[in-house]
């Protein structure tokens, strides 16, 4: 599923990377984030709950909302949908 995934990902974060007035890459890795929030939407935690194995519970939710606010979990939902 994360050969599915990753290419959206990917290319959401280059195109946020291509605006960012610093031009400094992001430090975290992408299916780390990802893992971090399907733990959360396994286990019904809080997001300051994380385990410390994930990146912090701030940057972890900061993607998340970006995710869901730009669609692109609807997105990878159409995605994955579409191999059923």
């Amino acid at each position: 599923r994360w050969a599915l995934i990753e290419p959206t990902l990917s290319a959401w974060r280059q195109a946020r990377l291509d605006r960012r007035p610093t031009g400094q890459p992001a430090t975290v890795e992408l299916r780390e984030i990802f893992n971090a929030i399907l733990y959360v939407n396994r286990t019904g935690i809080a997001w300051k709950y994380l385990p410390h194995d994930f990146p912090s519970h701030n940057t972890v939710y900061a993607y998340y909302a970006a995710w869901r606010d730009e669609g692109i979990f609807a997105k990878i939902g159409y995605d994955l949908a579409g191999l059923a």
